[in-house]
């Protein structure tokens, strides 16, 4: 029986298991009932980590599709956290990983139907799907919903711990429905250049960089396999990510120079660990061909949030200069982090995957953890 439980597991598979992809680690193993998670590693030497964390590594290349023949069917739920490559303008990583995983998992609408009929049977799927999800998920922070009289739950339960507290919920999308459930970790730069206004989801993408296009370019394709193959797929758009290991201490102790206020522009935070517990939650509660902002509250321009970290460490603030200076002095790649301006409004992350961050703004996070 034992052994039998163990093959019927959920399994979850990470493509590109990094720092938040080990942070989101404990949170699908909080429970005996967990999933089991696959990581997908192109680095040998990372095998014994993951292992440790509890996940089995599988060694696979985004860049060489055919390492990538042992993915196909190897899980119904994904977490692609894996970045795309350095050039062109498409997404040439998510391409072959779309192409491996459709080899195995397809609409079961019949072959010979059109792509408009294929999209139309998707579209009916999810919205069958999603009213069951609400009804599983309308009590999730509580307890798992049962039906009347039956003496266990219809779904296979896993249990997360997150931080505003405990929520259980199905990981199996097989259970309702075919195909896969998919969550990408894309990125807000694809809004580019916003002039330092409010912006949400429906803001439509205008990358400004090659970066931010092989990030529309992956969110796309993923969208039309969603579509096309019956896919529930979420996107989660990401700003800057901080934690104790992620602050900009080197920059500071360099005294890199950030821009004087008239020149300055507006940066959106996340820290690991909410980042990690929001694509947990996502895989839950995420809504098919869905983007959410995962941004926490915080309302501050470059400069300042050096200050805030400079100050709070004991350090000496970084120089201000103009950005024609800026232009002068500091490398390509520094500026065009300097010449995007936007605010986040994160209310989809907290209406619809009614997800409470565990550190609102970067101060509740330097008020805790600074060391001065």
């Amino acid at each position: 029986m034992i052994a039998t439980r163990k093959l019927r597991r959920a399994r979850v598979l990470i493509v590109g298991c990094g720092d938040v992809g080990m942070r989101a680690l404990p949170l699908l193993q909080a429970r005996a009932a967990a999933p089991r998670v696959i990581a997908l590693t192109h680095h040998p030497a990372r095998a014994g980590e993951l292992r440790a964390a509890g996940a089995m590594p599988i060694p696979g290349d985004l860049d060489a599709r055919r390492s990538l023949k042992r993915l196909a069917g190897i899980a119904r739920t994904v977490l692609h956290l894996a970045p795309p490559p350095r050039d062109g303008a498409a997404d040439t990583r998510t391409r072959a990983l779309i192409s491996t995983l459709r080899a195995r998992y397809r609409s079961a609408a019949r072959p010979a139907q059109t792509p408009v009929m294929a999209q139309r049977f998707a579209r009916g799927y999810m919205r069958a799907a999603d009213l069951r999800v609400r009804h599983e998920f309308r009590n999730a922070s509580s307890v798992p919903l049962r039906r009347p009289g039956s003496r266990s739950s219809s779904f296979a339960k896993t249990s997360f711990i997150v931080p505003d507290g405990p929520f259980s919920t199905s990981l199996r999308p097989e259970s309702f429905r075919p195909g896969l459930r998919f969550v990408y970790a894309s990125t807000t730069g694809v809004y580019g250049d916003c002039g330092g206004a409010w912006i949400d989801e429906t803001r439509p993408a205008r990358p400004e960089n090659e970066r931010a296009r092989r990030r529309v370019s992956a969110e796309r394709q993923l969208r039309r396999a969603g579509a096309e193959s019956g896919w529930r797929v979420s996107v989660v758009r990401i700003p800057g990510i901080y934690a104790g290991n992620r602050l900009p201490l080197a920059r500071i102790e360099r005294a890199m120079p950030a821009l004087v206020d008239a020149d300055d522009v507006y940066t959106n935070h996340i820290h690991a660990d909410d980042l990690a517990a929001i694509l947990i939650c996502t895989l839950a509660r995420g809504r098919p061909q869905r983007v959410t902002n995962a941004s926490d509250d915080t309302d501050l321009r470059m400069a300042d949030y050096f200050d805030r970290v400079a100050d709070a460490y004991g350090m000496p603030r970084v120089p201000r200069i103009s950005r024609q200076e800026a232009q002068a002095r500091l490398e390509p790649i520094t500026l065009s982090f300097m010449g995007e301006s936007r605010r986040l409004s994160n209310a989809r992350l907290k209406r619809e995957l009614r997800y409470a961050l565990r550190y609102p703004s970067v101060d509740d996070f330097l008020r805790e953890n600074a060391q001065r």
